[in-house]
């Protein structure tokens, strides 16, 4: 196959790097990048400030559009489009110009360059819109539609339900992340006939591995993710003086950003843990295995939040394991597919402190046990979460719905 006969894949996403060591998720891009050996791939992304100009990076086409003044353009970043609507509600008059400017580009790129499948990430806006621009061409291209939990588990009502079931309907394969999403689906009645589950990446052949070199530490606790609701790190905060008075030692480190951190840092002081507990801000993908390798132990507390959202996978476990630590998790559907019945994560109920305090404890008091199962189960994460493995999976996909779409009706 020579270059002019390979598939173009035009990929749809809110969340995406803006530069070279973005704190924000970047498993979007890590599948297109993965995705070029057998397409040609052009990722349409939101502009923000401070973000990279269009371009190719690393073998990916990434054009990004303007859908408010450059300015203005907070809708997506530090926290994720749900709770920036919550913290300022005035950015609900962000949403109409994010969706219609992405769709009016989309349409552009449709009319002007060859695409032959779309593979859109999360249901609502992007699968709405990969749906819509099916409907309105006489040859459609294949449609791929990935929902990564938020979409699903946040945006619920008649109407959501109802664009949710549509977007299902024209896919022409639907992909989630953790089982748990799938029953999700069939309870509002979506059509799961071609819903797979399929999980996105880590990068455990380089940057997630274990390093004998480094020295772990048998004190430190370890936070990683955004300090939204639903990552449930008050608990872990309630937890730390059970911890520390059977631990002395102990430390917390936090490692992320979000709209929560204030109180979080208030509600630190008020329990007297300001020296023991430190919030270093965000981590750059390309840091955070030295923090995985360092740590006694990982804690992942997700809860599902008030608006129903809540993780639908969580790979910083994955990213943890990759590197040698052992995790304490919350026991929700979405987490119970990593490791089910391995002592490398130690399942706690979602929003108990005692139990997250006892689970941390048990990992301080016999870490070389726990450690020892985080290394037996490596080959079972590389199988299911490498970044080789999900990407020749997702590429078959996106082939088996070519076909479908080029199949006579």
């Amino acid at each position: 196959m020579n270059d002019r006969d390979r598939p173009t894949l035009l990929v749809l996403s809110s969340t995406y790097p803006r530069f070279a060591g973005d704190p924000e998720p970047a498993f979007v891009h890590e599948l297109c990048r993965r995705l070029v050996s057998a397409f040609d791939v052009i990722a349409l992304v939101p502009d923000a400030p401070g973000a990279d100009a269009s371009g190719i990076h690393e073998g990916v086409e990434v054009v990004r559009y303007r859908y408010a003044p450059r300015s203005w353009q907070t809708l997506v970043n530090d926290g994720g489009i749900m709770t920036n609507l919550r913290r300022n509600r005035w950015k609900f008059a962000l949403v109409p110009p994010l969706i219609l400017a992405q769709w009016w580009r989309a349409r552009h790129l449709l009319r002007t360059r060859r695409i032959d499948v779309v593979h859109a990430h999360w249901l609502i806006p992007q699968g709405l819109i990969g749906a819509l621009l099916r409907g309105a061409r006489r040859r459609a291209p294949a449609l791929l539609v990935t929902s990564h939990g938020a979409d699903l588990f946040a945006l619920r009502g008649r109407v959501p339900d109802a664009l949710k079931r549509f977007v299902v309907r024209r896919a022409n394969a639907v992909t989630v992340v953790s089982p748990a999403m799938k029953a999700a689906l069939e309870k509002i009645g979506a059509d799961t006939s071609r819903v797979e589950v399929r999980s996105m990446g880590v990068d455990l052949s380089e940057r997630f591995v274990r390093d004998e070199a480094q020295m772990r530490s048998t004190d430190e606790i370890l936070f990683v993710g955004r300090l939204v609701e639903k990552k449930g790190l008050k608990f872990l905060i309630e937890a730390m003086p059970r911890i520390i008075a059977g631990h002395p030692a102990a430390r917390l480190t936090v490692a992320g950003f979000g709209p929560e951190e204030p109180a979080l840092r208030a509600r630190v002081a008020e329990l007297g843990l300001t020296s023991v507990v430190d919030f270093v801000g965000a981590v750059s993908q390309a840091d955070l295995p030295v923090r995985y390798r360092r740590a006694a132990v990982l804690v992942a507390p997700f809860v599902e939040a008030a608006s129903g959202d809540q993780e639908g996978l969580g790979l910083v476990v994955v990213e943890a394991l990759g590197c040698g630590c052992p995790v304490v998790l919350s026991d929700l559907p979405a987490t119970r597919e990593i490791l089910p019945g391995s002592s490398a994560c130690t399942r706690v109920p979602p929003g108990d402190g005692r139990a997250i305090a006892d689970a941390v404890a048990q990992v301080l008091r016999d870490p070389s046990r726990h450690r020892s199962a985080v290394i037996d189960a490596r080959p079972e994460i590389e199988r299911t979460f490498d970044w080789a493995a999900v990407a020749r999976q997702y590429t078959a996909i996106i082939d088996r719905a070519l076909a479908a779409a080029r199949a006579p009706q």
